[in-house]
């Protein structure tokens, strides 16, 4: 404790070098290179999450009409045995070079041909 308060560190650094230097010696107070953070998706999994991202899900097979990140990180799971949070699904898949669009909601008993009437008389906005 007085250790701490004369280096004017937590008690907790002082623990961590006491245990490394006990573990390692000398050498085990010194730096050493960070882990790198290497992505999760190989290079080879990511061309296939584009793929299916750009063709849409299945709803036959996926049991989804369209991918929410959710939907997504499990299809990651269950494929590749990739757990991945959902921002950083989306964070993969803005790198991938997509983006979230929505689409305009239309009633499914919309009439193309009077649609195609009202064109000519409705001013545009």
């Amino acid at each position: 404790m007085d250790a701490a308060r004369i280096g004017a560190l937590s008690l907790q650094t002082v623990r961590d070098w006491f245990l490394a230097f006990n573990a390692e010696g000398l050498a085990g107070l010194i730096d050493r290179k960070a882990r790198s953070n290497r992505p999760k998706l190989t290079e080879t999994q990511r061309p296939t999450l584009a793929r299916i991202v750009e063709s849409g899900p299945d709803p036959d097979r996926h049991g989804v009409v369209r991918w929410r990140l959710k939907d997504l990180a499990g299809w990651i799971y269950t494929s590749f045995g990739v757990s991945l949070a959902d921002g950083t699904v989306g964070r993969t898949v803005k790198h991938l070079g997509f983006r979230k669009l929505s689409a305009r909601p239309r009633h499914h008993e919309q009439d193309p041909a009077a649609l195609a009437s009202l064109k000519g008389v409705c001013p545009p906005r």
